[in-house]
């Protein structure tokens, strides 16, 4: 309004509530405190207003303008209001999801607890903060009480799991508010009887906020490498009494050579769950002679036919995320996609694994859920998974090496791209930036979702597509990155390659990682490329996306060449098929001095 040379009386402000007073949760100074600063700020103030109809003249909803009819608790007389932009405030209410749970809840939807923090229907489920309301202890849905409950849920859960009583909890009645007014003149502190106004609490407000939101935000790296170091001597702490001693005695005299083997029954019991889950079960193919339905020292699979070439690849790294099953995912996706560029079926897989040394139990649910994931991704591809190696080590670590079948007159290879030919990305690249970022706890976990959901995709059908469509070369972008990859198949072609930078799909987030200077490892190795670049124009590697071209991938998309008459059609099969980033990024021309060449 002063921008406008406006006085502060051209806007009408109206609270209108249900209520005998405002700041129920508060005493009765500090609700008197507010009546005072609103009636002197020109806001009327409607007490006992039951709204009964909300009126909106325009479809997009009750900020558009349109009238409120209330009615007096005392006289029932119903009144009319009109605005231009109203905010509708409602009490908190439980998530309408948790009605499904069919678990007890309160009158307002919300979970109840017992003193432990469990739900009263059930010991091994726990609730605490806005999902939860204990029923010896009814608290206001403030944020203390939900933080507070942190420190005890945390503790009962790992008492729970290790079969230790629990520790009853009583939340404290109450709490510290200092409650702003958007006046750095006045700011309310209140507690019990307690009320102070002062605008000295509008900088120490400031301050505790802006050191909350940094815990969660720029500190929360620092946090969490406290929070290891303080973890890391209890680690064992997942077994107790002489199972937790054996792992502190054992866990650094671990052998080597093959008494680093995972023990026989842990493996066997893995491989019959395995058997037993229909979603995840090994897939079995004729060609297989010998594998894990009868094992023997070596896998056996009948030769190819005449015309028919024998495709051999391997992948192995150590895990970056901490859910095995969707690890498991990733890392046979990655490791089957070599034989998809090549326009291969894959036929069998020996898996390689390392398991973190700890009790047998845990051992053994780690294998399987890391192997569940990995098998639920060969059976989608139609491989076999045949036997392989798996042995003790610090960190999850998992690979695969892969055998396929390809006929050879129609096996797509890197080199093979002709003059005229568009390249199309089948997945949008980011990855690297991505969980290098994650590991510094400074990317959105909605981003690291999103780019997890892309890596679990298969690039079966890809592979499929582009073959169908002419492909005349193709691999899949790993880590080398975009660049990387282009400059191979380039090479092999003996041909350059034009990229708009522009086009190049991107996943969500990854800009904003470059932005914040976050790189994976790889990433320098990968940009000495960029001298072999023929840029233009020269300003582009100021451009944020401009890095994303060197990111190393993993489980990427596809790189191919496709023939300018049947990229329209070709990418409209991909989008159809869930490759909704697939996109053409360039065209192949004649061999010049530079094999790249970057425009916008």
């Amino acid at each position: 309004l002063k921008a406008l040379s406006r006085p502060s009386s051209h806007v009408k402000f109206t609270l209108l509530t249900r209520g005998a007073t405002i700041m129920s949760s508060h005493n009765s100074r500090v609700q008197n405190e507010f009546k005072n600063i609103l009636q002197k700020r020109g806001i009327d103030l409607v007490l006992n207003a039951e709204i009964k109809d909300a009126k909106s003249q325009s479809s997009k909803g009750l900020h558009e303008g349109g009238t409120l009819v209330y009615e007096g608790k005392d006289d029932g007389v119903a009144v009319t209001v009109e605005y231009e932009s109203c905010i509708w405030c409602t009490s908190a209410k439980g998530a309408f999801w948790l009605k499904d749970t069919k678990l007890e809840l309160d009158s307002k939807g919300f979970l109840y607890t017992n003193d432990y923090l469990q739900t009263t229907m059930d010991e091994d489920i726990f609730a605490a903060g806005d999902c939860a309301s204990m029923k010896n202890y009814p608290r206001s849905k403030a944020g203390v009480f939900a933080v507070r409950a942190g420190p005890p849920l945390n503790v009962n859960l790992r008492r729970r799991l290790s079969g230790q009583p629990l520790i009853p909890y009583e939340p404290q009645e109450s709490f510290l508010g200092i409650i702003g007014t958007g006046d750095e003149s006045e700011c309310i502190a209140s507690k019990g009887t307690m009320c102070v106004n002062g605008s000295w609490l509008w900088g120490l407000k400031d301050w505790i906020d802006r050191k909350w939101m940094a815990d969660y935000t720029t500190a929360l790296a620092d946090k969490k490498r406290s929070m290891a170091d303080k973890m890391a001597p209890s680690i064992p702490s997942v077994a107790t009494g002489g199972a937790a001693l054996t792992i502190l005695k054992e866990s650094m005299m671990r052998c080597g050579g093959c008494g680093s083997k995972v023990g026989g029954s842990i493996l066997s019991k893995v491989i019959r769950k395995l058997k037993k889950d229909d979603s995840k079960a090994i897939y079995k193919r004729s060609e297989v002679l010998v594998g894990l339905d009868s094992p023997d020292d070596c896998a056996i699979i009948s030769a190819p036919s005449a015309g028919m070439g024998l495709v051999q690849t391997v992948d192995f790294f150590r895990t970056f995320i901490s859910d095995p099953y969707v690890f498991g995912m990733v890392a046979a996706n990655h490791a089957l996609s070599d034989c998809h560029a090549m326009g291969a079926e894959t036929v069998s897989a020996l898996a390689i694994v390392v398991i973190p040394y700890s009790t047998p139990q845990i051992m053994e649910d780690i294998l399987y859920r890391v192997m569940a994931g990995a098998c639920k991704v060969l059976k989608d591809s139609k491989c076999t998974l045949v036997g392989g190696h798996t042995c003790e080590g610090k960190e999850l670590s998992l690979g695969f090496a892969v055998n396929g079948l390809v006929e050879e007159k129609k096996a797509l290879k890197k080199g093979g791209m002709r003059n005229g030919d568009h390249i199309i990305l089948t997945k949008p690249v980011g990855t690297g930036t991505l969980f290098a970022a994650n590991m510094r706890c400074e990317a959105a976990g909605r981003d690291v979702k999103a780019a997890l959901d892309v890596m679990c995709q298969s690039n079966r059908n890809a592979g499929l597509i582009l073959s169908e469509h002419g492909a005349t070369a193709c691999t899949d972008v790993t880590g080398f990155g975009v660049i990387g990859h282009l400059h191979e198949m380039a090479s092999a072609s003996d041909v350059s390659v034009t990229v708009n930078l522009n086009s190049i799909p991107l996943l969500s987030g990854a800009e904003d990682c470059i932005k914040k200077g976050i790189f994976s490892s790889l990433h320098e190795d990968n940009a000495r490329l960029r001298k072999s670049l023929d840029i233009s124009p020269e300003n582009i590697v100021d451009s944020f996306k401009f890095p994303l071209l060197f990111d190393p991938q993993t489980a990427g998309g596809l790189l191919a060449s496709i023939p300018a008459e049947h990229v329209e059609k070709c990418l409209k099969a991909l989008k159809a098929s869930g490759y909704t980033s697939a996109t053409s990024v360039g065209r192949v021309g004649a061999k010049a001095r530079n094999p790249i060449k970057i425009i916008s």
